[in-house]
């Protein structure tokens, strides 16, 4: 298992298609929802894949506003939950928060996920969406 930093728009299109099978087919997000104008390599967000026995299978991202990092489009593809792909997309985007000299990261969680946040480290702030962590 492990994590790399997306630097190609080939990379950047599988992320997509992880995306898009998850929020837009798996949970019926519209797609024009899901991609935004943050989803390019130009800088404004760093985008990660995560692999099992090397093929990719979860994506997230980091976006950083107001000097906090937003953890954000964090997902598996169904068949791959459940072996910890989750914390090591975490883990990836905390460290790269880390590098930047960004201290404290967001997100915003669905409910479900919430207790696989709280493991991690992160809290429910008065918004019972969003969790942090410092």
């Amino acid at each position: 298992m492990e994590s790399k930093r997306i630097s190609s728009e080939d990379d950047l299109r599988v992320a997509f298609n992880i995306r898009i099978e998850v929020f837009v087919e798996e949970q019926g997000v519209p797609l024009e929802d899901e991609l935004d104008e943050f989803d390019t390599l130009d800088g404004q967000c760093e985008h990660i894949l995560v692999y099992y026995n090397e093929q990719p299978v979860g994506t997230g991202r980091i976006r950083f506003v107001d000097g906090l990092g937003k953890l954000e489009r964090i997902c598996i593809l169904k068949p791959y939950r459940k072996f910890g792909q989750g914390k090591i997309i975490i883990k990836a985007l905390e460290k790269i928060a880390e590098e930047k000299g960004v201290s404290q990261v967001k997100l915003h969680g669905q409910t479900q996920a919430e207790g696989f946040y709280k493991k991690l480290g992160y809290r429910t702030s008065t918004d019972t969406n969003t969790a942090t962590t410092s």
